[in-house]
């Protein structure tokens, strides 16, 4: 009892803390006068995404590859065929063409990529490198073109909810409260898996998944509701990104990630599935719309890949 109370409590500290990094990283992001759909693919996308980076960083110095590499495969498909598709079928979600041929390429490119360097068995510091750096690429040339744009159309920023400093303190406690509840969510799901004989990829890529995708699901679910449908999937293909280029970036540098066979033969075709399947029910995509039957036939893809995980087992 006692780990399934702590695995809780894991959760509810990156969820907290997720939530309070992304609000102050917003104002951080407003007061250097960045565009909103800039801040839904990095800031916001990034701050969601930090529950994934802890946990996989804190699994791969524990010697838990599994959890490592199956949570940020696991967030992935989450992201997409779960967090974006019940937000559709709460509101469709209306998606402009520059997203999908500029986001979701780069998304897809970074996939493959991912795809192509795990076919070793191993993702290794260089490569973790290559993705740190295609990623810091990514983020200076989103910048570049919103600060462009903005000069260009007169564009308005809004006001930051914090002070400079006080964002800075919100940033710093919060980055404390993930790693905190990165520690405990891993070591109790640990437990978890060798209680009931289950291993630690299925775990990852379900529970721990989903746990650390509430962020995604949460900020899309707001996005929804207050119709700012350009943080809504500008946060999945951002956070999706993030995941490969970011976490599983810095969790190789920092240590080589054994990658389990199943990762390779299985998984990794579901995760690179669910994101051409997103383009597919994007087209035209003049603008790209991706209704409450694609965002429920979505959903259905997501439990199949649950459904076939545990027969699998």
């Amino acid at each position: 009892m006692k780990e399934y109370l702590l695995l809780l409590a894991g959760f509810i500290f990156l969820i907290t803390s997720g939530r309070y990094l992304v609000k102050s990283s917003v104002s951080i992001a407003l007061r250097y006068k960045v565009s909103r759909l800039v801040v839904g693919l990095t800031v916001v996308a990034f701050g969601t995404s930090a529950p994934e980076l802890f946990v996989s960083v804190m699994a791969a110095i524990e010697n838990h590859p599994g959890i490592s590499i199956g949570n940020v495969v696991g967030s992935n498909i989450v992201n997409i065929a779960m967090v974006l598709a019940l937000t559709s079928v709460i509101f469709p979600v209306v998606v402009k063409r520059k997203s999908i041929v500029f986001d979701w390429s780069f998304m897809m490119f970074a996939s493959i990529l991912f795809f192509l360097f795990i076919l070793d068995g191993y993702l290794q510091f260089f490569e973790g490198l290559i993705f740190v750096s295609l990623l810091s690429g990514y983020i200076i040339l989103l910048v570049h073109q919103s600060r462009k744009r903005q000069l260009l159309e007169n564009i308005d920023i809004e006001t930051p909810d914090y002070s400079p400093i006080l964002s800075f303190i919100i940033v710093l406690v919060s980055s404390a409260g993930l790693a905190f509840g990165s520690d405990l969510l891993v070591k109790n799901a640990v437990i978890i898996a060798e209680k009931f004989h289950v291993n630690e990829r299925v775990i990852s890529i379900t529970l721990i998944a989903f746990g650390t995708s509430v962020p995604e699901l949460t900020t899309s679910v707001i996005a929804a509701f207050r119709k700012e449908m350009d943080i809504s999937i500008g946060n999945i293909i951002g956070s999706n990104i993030f995941n490969i280029l970011g976490v599983l970036g810095i969790t190789a540098i920092i240590k080589k990630i054994v990658i389990p066979a199943a990762t390779i033969n299985f998984d990794i075709y579901w995760m690179l599935g669910v994101a051409v399947l997103l383009f597919v029910f994007l087209l035209p995509f003049n603008p790209g719309k991706l209704t409450r039957l694609k965002g429920t036939m979505l959903f259905a893809v997501y439990c199949l890949y649950v459904y076939l995980l545990y027969i699998k087992m």
